[in-house]
């Protein structure tokens, strides 16, 4: 056998052995994600993060399944797809992860993230021990926090993050409720119409949400006219999935469509 031949045939065979490796990556990511957010729409309220998640594990089992028939130049654009995901992930995350308060703010904002029933969510937790944690260091910052009652909840979101709060021993008297918003714009608009009648000179202010959400939290506050320095708080390895594919359609709608 002729050296070409040989090396013909040993490429052929490392592409098919490449081949197999990523269709079983595609496939398995896919059932992953898939069971993941079955599980998630279990502990969580079902939301729109959960569907897009079990669409993307549809999209990536069927691309595995086909993924010989797929053209060449699709795959080139998928995988460009991918490292655009990446980097937006990438900008959310370091954002979201870069503390700017000062420790000196006036008021303590923290908005809603549903809840089940009247108990809070793990994720709308991790907001509010970072709001405890602020509170340890500030004491005299008054809290704001932000949520009226939507699908799946039998009280207003405030009304159960402040429950919480007292629970774990913060004053009732430092803890403001805004009960009616419905959207993080509303969140931090109503917050300002009650916030400003105390502070008739103006105030300074912290926003807590999760690491993911801050980057358009902190925009949106800009739109509802309240400048904010910013924690985010963690987010649970299993839930991140869903909380980035919403939260990057959200970013993108929020580009397109500036809240008013």
């Amino acid at each position: 056998m002729s050296p070409m031949k040989k090396h013909g045939r040993n490429s052929t065979s490392n592409q098919s052995s490449l081949t197999l490796i990523v269709r079983a990556v595609l496939l398995v990511a896919g059932v992953l994600l898939m069971l993941n957010a079955l599980f998630l729409s279990t502990v969580a309220n079902f939301n729109l993060g959960i569907v897009v998640q079990l669409l993307v594990a549809i999209d990536l089992i069927v691309y595995a399944l086909l993924f010989r028939k797929i053209p060449r130049w699709l795959h080139k654009a998928v995988g460009v797809l991918l490292l655009i995901i990446l980097a937006f992930v990438a900008f959310l995350y370091l954002y979201g992860t870069t503390n700017t308060a000062t420790y000196d703010e006036d008021v303590v904002i923290v908005l809603g993230a549903g809840i089940r029933g009247e108990t809070v969510t793990a994720l709308l937790a991790r907001r509010l021990e970072t709001a405890i944690a602020y509170h340890e260091q500030n004491p005299d910052a008054l809290i704001i926090v932000c949520g009226g009652r939507g699908a799946q909840e039998s009280i207003p979101e405030a009304v159960a993050m402040k429950r919480y709060l007292v629970e774990r021993g913060v004053r009732a008297e430092a803890i403001l409720t805004e009960e009616t918003s419905a959207s993080t714009f509303e969140n931090v608009s109503f917050a300002r119409e009650i916030l400003e009648p105390i502070f008739e000179q103006g105030f300074s202010s912290v926003l807590i949400t999760n690491d993911f959400h801050v980057y358009r939290a902190a925009r949106i506050a800009r739109y509802a006219g309240v400048e904010v320095s910013h924690i985010g708080a963690s987010t649970k390895w299993y839930t991140l999935p869903s909380n980035y594919l919403r939260e990057m359609l959200a970013v993108m709608w929020m580009w397109v469509s500036p809240p008013n």
